[in-house]
């Protein structure tokens, strides 16, 4: 895996990756930024959540559930100083679809936690990982 992060302009950067998407990244206004992208540790938790949701989708669907929608919001606090890590990181699914099984849902989040979410995996090093989960009728 390769990644490419490129100066912009002041602390503006677009970072690509090996598979040829970009995206923008800032610092905050009090670090030179001009709010213009995520900042680098919003895009790791987002990438955590990228992670688990699209596991928890794959192995709802391959356990033949019928999944029409997914959303993973985290919660995350920091240490209070360097380096900033994440101390505490908590996910919340909205798992939504037709009649899914709740013991099937639980099953692919602990799966996701547990096993196959590198990232997760890697923030748990440092974090407390929490979850819960709620299912919606779609």
């Amino acid at each position: 895996m390769k990644a490419r992060i490129r100066l912009v302009e002041g602390m503006t950067f677009v970072a690509e990756s090996g598979s040829g998407h970009a995206v923008v990244v800032d610092a905050a206004p009090d670090a030179g930024g001009r709010n213009l992208g995520a900042r680098p540790m919003e895009l790791v938790l987002m990438g955590t959540g990228a992670c688990s949701a699209i596991d928890v989708v794959h192995i709802l669907r391959k356990a033949r559930q019928d999944v029409r929608g997914c959303v993973v919001e985290l919660d995350a606090e920091r240490a209070e100083s360097d380096p900033k890590v994440f101390t505490r990181v908590h996910f919340h699914y909205v798992v939504a679809g037709k009649a899914l099984a709740a013991p099937q849902v639980e099953r692919a989040i602990n799966l996701s936690k547990e096993k196959y979410c590198s990232a997760t995996a890697m923030l748990a090093a440092t974090a407390e990982i929490s979850v819960d989960y709620e299912l919606r009728e779609a």
